[in-house]
């Protein structure tokens, strides 16, 4: 740094020199006077002062007044002076030299510091927007330093935050030392640090509480932009930690009315088959003024609530299961043919005023899937279309096989789903602000659709057509080899990437 600058020092006295020769020639050729030679040489030192600075105006000063007594006053090619004229003359220019050359100098530093003062400004209101701007208050943590870096062209910025006691920096060049060396000033062993080259630090206090450190180097900045800058990142993390605190205090509190939910929910739901057996109950135990067609109906009903109530406890069972992330995926050879029967096998009793269709595009080749998991979810959506289309209309149960999935739909001609639902027909014990009466669910069949196809690294999604019907369209990782094997195969071809499954390996697949 040193030599450079030396470097450039020396190279504007070399054009010093070279400028004043140059002039002293030309007025010399024009055969000026003194009285122009003078003024001349003065514009050449206020022009190197205002480009150069002092030192550069002063010996460019030296080299005219030498030039101005030399060529121009009284006796010529000589340093002495014939007189008093020649005497004043001299000083006057010496005197204006120095003076000019002072006030250009001033007005040039003076035109720097503006200018310095601008681009701060410019950088400090470029940092407010950028954090302002900033999509997630609690990410603006982890990409200040990164922020700061860049905005004020800096070697290295790094942020200490108390309540996380962490470092998060801009580089990797940053001392092992720097976080107990931050944590200290937080704790006001030091109000500010310097050590390891240039590396400064100073702590970010809100109010009279600290909230962290902000160290950068080379200590360049300017007290007033440090502080200006120090003061921004300080609110700045006052804000991603209210946001943090308001998150997790709103997790909180959707967490208890969940459960909350959850409770009221599932009291509601099983209290009505209950109620619905106990009264039936009750009616066939006084025997008296019942024919048998009477304890037929009644008995009936006890069956039908007691399957009702069979079906509420298994989907609480699941959706507990789901929320302890017990849920496991057992990947086994099947055919989607046979799956698809399987689940209307299962649902038969449903579907029984139903007329059900299976379309299998493109070959039933056998694929490796959880057949037990994707069978719930079938049954699931086939109860669901049975249990809100009218009697008699059709229900059609698709597969095949798109790029690296092995899709699904469940598509029914009933009413179609109202605009209003559909954004949150999967969230738990959500049943339509329009269910009609035949709408008994609890609400929590699709919410565990599409948890055990999140399990599953799958996905579902509906289109729904109010009048003409709706379509769920659901679907998991296409794996055609055994899961071992095909890992095997994917080592051995050099991993690239040409195994007939997903693009990755689902987490879910893994371990097989």
């Amino acid at each position: 740094m040193d030599v450079r600058r030396y470097s450039a020092q020396g190279a504007r006295l070399l054009a010093a020199t070279g400028l004043a020769l140059l002039t002293t020639l030309a007025l010399a050729k024009l055969g000026a006077n003194s009285t122009a030679a003078g003024m001349v040489f003065l514009v050449l030192v206020v022009w190197s002062a205002t480009q150069a600075g002092i030192w550069v105006a002063l010996f460019e000063s030296v080299l005219c007044a030498l030039a101005f007594d030399y060529f121009f006053l009284l006796p010529y090619r000589t340093f002495r002076l014939a007189g008093a004229q020649e005497w004043v003359e001299m000083f006057s220019f010496v005197a204006c030299s120095v003076v000019v050359g002072r006030v250009a100098e001033r007005a040039r530093r003076q035109t720097q510091q503006a200018e310095q003062r601008r681009e701060d400004v410019e950088r400090l209101y470029e940092l407010s927007q950028q954090m302002m701007l900033h999509e997630e208050a609690d990410r603006l943590i982890h990409d200040l330093p990164r922020m700061i870096d860049r905005i004020f062209a800096l070697d290295g910025v790094a942020l200490y935050v108390c309540d996380q006691d962490q470092v998060y920096t801009s580089t990797s060049k940053f001392p092992a030392g720097a976080r107990d060396a931050m944590r200290g000033l937080t704790q006001g062993q030091s109000p500010t640090l310097h050590e390891h080259g240039g590396f400064f630090a100073t702590p970010l206090m809100l109010g009279m509480r600290p909230v962290g450190a902000l160290g950068w180097r080379p200590a360049g900045l300017s007290r007033e932009v440090a502080a200006a800058m120090c003061a921004q990142v300080s609110i700045a993390l006052a804000r991603s930690i209210a946001v943090e605190t308001s998150a997790r205090m709103e997790a909180a509190r959707e967490g208890e009315r969940l459960r909350t939910a959850l409770i009221d929910s599932l009291t509601h739901e099983l209290r009505t088959p209950l109620t619905s057996i106990r009264a039936a109950a009750t009616t066939l135990l006084q025997t008296e003024g019942l024919d048998e067609a009477g304890q037929r109906d009644l008995a009936s009903i006890v069956d039908e609530e007691a399957t009702r109530l069979d079906v509420l406890i298994g989907e609480a069972v699941e959706m507990a299961e789901i929320d302890a992330n017990v849920v496991s995926v057992t990947l086994q050879p099947q055919h989607p043919r046979a799956l698809l029967d399987h689940a209307i096998e299962e649902s038969r009793k449903a579907l029984a005023n139903h007329k059900v269709t299976v379309d299998v595009e493109g070959g039933d080749d056998p694929a490796w899937f959880d057949p037990h998991l994707l069978g719930r979810v079938l049954r699931h959506l086939l109860e669901n279309a049975a249990a809100h289309t009218p009697a008699g209309t059709g229900v059609t149960l698709k597969s095949w096989r798109e790029g690296r999935r092995l899709e699904f739909s469940v598509e029914d001609t009933g009413p179609g789903i109202d605009s209003i639902d559909l954004p949150l027909i999967f969230e738990k014990f959500y049943r339509g602000k329009k269910r009609g009466s035949r709408g008994k669910g609890s609400g929590m069949g699709l919410a565990i659709s599409r948890s055990i196809l999140k399990a599953h690294s799958g996905g579902i999604e509906v289109q729904s057509t109010p009048g003409k019907g709706t379509t769920f369209r659901f679907w998991v990782p296409l794996v055609e080899k055994e899961p071992v094997e095909e890992q095997a195969a994917e080592t051995a071809d050099g991993l690239r990437g040409k195994a007939t499954r997903g693009t990755a390996l689902p987490e879910a697949l893994e371990q097989f």
